[in-house]
């Protein structure tokens, strides 16, 4: 179901120009020259200008559908975290610690001998399970089998209403391909993905024991229903109003409306037999998904399952299972190479166990004035928001004082967690199948949010960990989070110049920060509280900026005939660009000498050479397809050319004038924060 964390970037992985081919053998710190293409103009197309040397160096390999800096500085934490898991001895550890978890995790995904010679035997138990099931115990089935990703799902978070609170949400899931519009969307691509799925049910059915006749038919049964579910689905663009997303329902009202769901016997078969309230987020799904369940033939529902569950236990089997996959994203995304065995292994400590792994990380990787150096850059971003929300005349003095208050509220968590989370209930046995153990910590963490159900917000807790390259706001704690794996160079370099370094994590700073005040953001007040802070003309001045930066995105083309989507991307663009403004502003009142030439540069354009570096990067026309479907941020290029063309001082910068492709005429610009 929805998340309601927004964070910087949907990519966790990434690096950037301390990471070039550069033939000096001395370490670059900040931008380097070598990452440019000066046959290109910087009004002419900055984004090439500033980036095309380092993607002419770093061309695409088979293994990525997209490779930029991110997924450069992800590929160091990578290797930094094999290092520590290989450097483990999960055997001389004592039974039940981290230690002994995340290596034995590791090597059971390592085994190809072993996960080869069970073949689809790990699973064979439970699809028995599905393949007797009886409707009525749908909902039972759903709660206790690990795996089943049917229908819907439940989670427990933060009450928009009431922030300090922890509540049950109900969403639309069971989904296959994740998005909507592959099920719905009459287009060449969506045609083509649906076909590749279709092919990849069918194999999975057949390495699992099905017949060819019985392996189309549980593919047609599973695509006939999912396509039902997709047509009453919530858009991307609908996910995105959280007023929308509130819809309170007692828990009898649910049970009596759509009894074929079952969601009181669902939650009751989790130990959760004290629900009175749902929060359903996703309402026009409720009455497809029942009638579903009501009126399909049980052999029909069956199919649907098995093939969720069938996929969802793809990744942790054989080679046959993994290959499957493997040609489905490679028609999604275009990607032509399966990833290592061991970055694949890896991924399952990193998420299953991910603070036990990160406090191994910090430990070795983070030091301690990197967390004080970036609680400075934090103010002095904080301090200049405020001289922006001071400067605007859009919004009223009434309006500014309770955007001031928010912006004095706003709790920073940099680095890592003041407080460990504990994995002592997890159980990780060598002597079970590799699938067993993912299913035993799918159960585990399911329970632990559960837990939360009806207790105060622990507001010390983290929704990423230490080693994550990335950042996030959560609007229901109303915090901004800077792990540790983002707070090294490029983004965060002691040696690198201040310009420099606003323009990379300044700007990833002021992002988070601007999150608070984007077209979701700003719906939550200063406690996390779904409310209305805003006087009724304000809102009306904020949203018709807002529909003017949107229409800017919405004409970008990104391939063929396709366009971006602004209304989508929306609240990333207004964080980009009030990232890059509020860090302008705050690199500015450190008094930075505008006289400086370092590498040939002025600070000014030092600062936005960094920006485009963050986003510098190789795609295949495939994933610029699929992340222009599913993504909320805007595709790299876009990141910088068009956000840059809104900024006066950009345009200063670099002498960009009105004959200059790059250039927008003032009239034309939005400007927000």
């Amino acid at each position: 179901m929805n998340k309601l964390t927004m964070t910087f970037t949907v990519a966790a992985l990434c690096g950037m120009s301390s990471c070039s081919s550069s033939d000096s053998t001395e370490s670059i710190h900040g931008v380097d020259r070598a990452n440019l293409d000066e046959n290109v103009k910087p009004g002419d197309d900055f984004y090439q200008y500033a980036c095309g040397g380092w993607m002419e160096a770093n061309p695409l390999t088979d293994e990525y559908s997209r490779y930029g800096t991110f997924d450069q500085l992800g590929e160091l934490n990578r290797r930094q975290l094999h290092d520590l898991v290989t450097g483990l001895n999960p055997k001389d550890a004592p039974k039940g610690s981290n230690e002994q978890k995340i290596g034995d995790l590791f090597a059971l995904g390592m085994d190809s001998v072993v996960l080869n010679a069970q073949g689809a035997t790990p699973i064979l138990a439970d699809l028995e399970k599905i393949n007797s099931v009886n409707r009525s115990d749908i909902p039972a089935l759903m709660a206790n089998l690990a795996g089943v990703t049917a229908f819907y799902d439940t989670e427990v978070e933060g009450d928009m209403m009431n922030s300090n609170m922890n509540t049950m949400y109900w969403g639309q899931s069971g989904l296959g391909l994740g998005d909507r519009d592959y099920y719905v969307v009459d287009g060449e691509n969506e045609k083509k993905v649906l076909d590749a799925y279709k092919t990849y049910l069918e194999t999975l059915a057949k390495l699992s024991g099905y017949t060819e006749e019985d392996a189309r038919r549980l593919a047609d049964n599973s695509i006939r229903i999912e396509t039902e579910i997709a047509k009453t689905a919530k858009t991307r663009e609908e996910r995105r109003d959280p007023i929308a997303m509130y819809n309170p329902m007692s828990l009898t009202d649910l049970d009596t409306k759509y009894p074929a769901m079952g969601v009181g016997e669902f939650l009751k078969a989790q130990g959760l037999d004290n629900v009175e309230t749902i929060v359903v987020t996703d309402p026009k799904s409720l009455a497809t998904i029942n009638s579903i369940i009501a009126n399909e033939s049980e052999q029909a529902l069956r199919d649907y399952i098995a093939a969720g569950y069938m996929s969802s236990a793809a990744s942790f089997l054989s080679d046959d299972f993994v290959n499957a996959e493997f040609e489905l994203s490679k028609v999604k995304s275009g990607v032509k190479q399966l990833q290592p065995r061991w970055k694949r292994a890896l991924d399952v400590p990193n998420s299953m166990l991910g603070e036990a792994l990160g406090e191994l990380y910090v430990a070795k990787y983070f030091p301690p004035s990197s967390k004080e150096k970036m609680l400075d850059l934090v103010g002095n971003l904080q301090k200049a928001l405020g001289q922006h929300i001071d400067s605007l005349t859009w919004m009223s003095d009434e309006t500014k004082a309770k955007a001031h208050e928010k912006l004095d509220a706003f709790t920073v968590k940099i680095g890592y967690p003041d407080k460990w989370r504990d994995y002592t209930k997890l159980d990780v046995d060598p002597s079970k199948s590799y699938w067993e153990n993912i299913q035993n910590a799918i159960l585990f963490n399911r329970d632990f949010s559960n837990a939360d159900y009806g207790k105060p917000v622990d507001r010390e807790r983290w929704y990423m960990t230490p080693q994550t390259v990335n950042a996030y706001y959560n609007p229901l704690t109303n915090e901004i989070c800077f792990p540790a794996g983002i707070l090294q160079a490029p983004f965060f370099d002691p040696e690198a110049t201040d310009a420099e370094n606003y323009g990379a994590i300044g700007v990833v700073i002021g992002h988070e920060m601007t999150h608070g005040f984007d077209d979701q953001g700003r719906m939550y007040d200063k406690d996390g509280n779904l409310s209305n802070w805003w006087t009724e003309e304000d809102a009306a001045a904020f949203t018709k900026l807002a529909d003017g930066l949107a229409e800017q995105f919405d004409s970008i083309v990104v391939l063929g005939d396709t366009h971006a989507n602004g209304r989508f991307t929306l609240g990333e663009n207004i964080a980009d660009q009030g990232g890059l403004r509020v860090s302008y502003t705050a690199l500015h009142n450190t008094g930075v000498d505008d006289t400086e030439i370092v590498k040939g540069f002025t600070p000014d354009q030092l600062f936005y050479l960094a920006y485009a570096n963050v986003w510098a990067g190789n795609i295949r026309d495939e994933e610029i397809l699929r992340r222009t479907k599913t993504d909320p941020h805007s595709l790299g290029k876009w990141r910088v050319n068009a956000t840059l063309r809104n900024i006066e001082p950009f345009f200063e910068a670099f002498s960009i004038n009105a004959n200059d492709p790059m250039y927008r005429p003032e009239e034309e610009r939005v400007i927000i924060w």
